[in-house]
């Protein structure tokens, strides 16, 4: 019976995670995630001896409160809450079951966690630092700086997810080389403007492709801007990261700081504090809602805060002055 209620609660996830892929251009990461979510929580549903078709509002009660007992943070209760939402108004607009399990269930109230970020003056040193590793590097390494470096231009200059930056084709540089037309989350395809100085570090990295011996340096003939021996055939998030980390221990900055997310927040929030429209920096970004967007001028509110804390004349001094 236990191996029935595992085979039905497989299949009726897989229609799901079809459908996801289908109708909303979920990427590949997504549909891992709402995987082991749902998987997650057939898991725990079997230990109680339903599946996931058959559970009921207690069946899901008794799930959450496990969770709260796991410990497990607000956001990851709230995240696996809303994967059997969306799971079960799938089932339930198929026909696949009579009502919603989860109507009712609220998720549980969590912290708008602000988004870490780097100074202008962290980032300039991260770029500093790139740059010399291009001047002071040969052959094999010297293609690995200039990457490094372009990547990391580019980035800053764009605000690009790692996923799009990575898997970015060749062909994105037909036409005008100052501006990209990316195609992020959903399919949704948006133009992000370059600055000179990207603009300039990727003609720097495409001309190593002709001249270098290192096959990893051949980006003439393949389908993708930043090209790699893995699986995908272009450069991993995963490989990135390592490299930025390395980059930021060079830089004098704690590595734990730095990842091409980070650098992502910089650009959104560097440009709000500079005086940017939020509209136009949402369109940048590529978020469907602004309120994802909103969360960057709450960084600017914490650090304004923190400015008059620190030297207005009437705060509080803390030695009491």
């Amino acid at each position: 019976m236990a191996d029935a209620a595992v085979t039905s609660d497989s299949q009726f996830i897989e229609l799901f995670l079809d459908m996801l892929a289908a109708e909303r251009g979920a990427a590949a990461n997504t549909l891992a995630a709402y995987r082991r979510d749902l998987d997650h929580a057939g898991q725990a549903f079997r230990h109680s001896g339903v599946s996931l078709t058959s559970a009921n509002s207690g069946s899901v009660a008794g799930f959450l409160h496990g969770l709260g007992e796991e410990g497990l943070a607000p956001s990851t209760r709230a995240r696996k809450l809303s994967a059997l939402r969306q799971f079960y108004r799938f089932l339930l607009a198929e026909g696949l079951i009579d009502e919603d399990p989860c109507h009712g269930f609220a998720g549980p109230k969590k912290a708008r966690a602000l988004p870490k970020t780097l100074s202008i003056k962290e980032v300039d040193g991260l770029i500093e630092t790139a740059r010399a590793r291009c001047a002071n590097s040969y052959g094999a390494e010297r293609y690995r700086a200039v990457r490094l470096y372009c990547l990391l231009e580019v980035l800053y200059a764009s605000g690009l997810r790692v996923s799009e930056l990575v898997s970015l084709p060749r062909d994105v540089l037909r036409g005008d080389a100052r501006v990209l037309t990316v195609k992020g989350k959903g399919g949704r395809e948006r133009m992000v403007p370059l600055s000179s100085s990207a603009v300039t570090a990727l003609k720097g990295f495409l001309s190593l492709g002709q001249s270098e011996d290192d096959d990893l340096s051949q980006t003439v003939g393949t389908r993708w801007l930043f090209p790699s021996k893995s699986v995908q055939g272009h450069l991993t998030r995963q490989r990135f990261a390592q490299d930025l980390k390395e980059l930021a221990e060079e830089a004098g900055l704690d590595p734990e700081r730095v990842s091409p997310h980070v650098l992502r927040h910089a650009f959104a929030s560097h440009l709000l504090d500079r005086g940017a429209d939020l509209r136009a920096v949402q369109q940048l970004l590529g978020h469907a809602d602004i309120s994802t967007t909103e969360i960057y001028t709450h960084v600017l509110q914490e650090r304004l805060k923190a400015l008059v804390e620190q030297h207005h004349p009437l705060a509080v001094r803390p030695d009491g002055e």
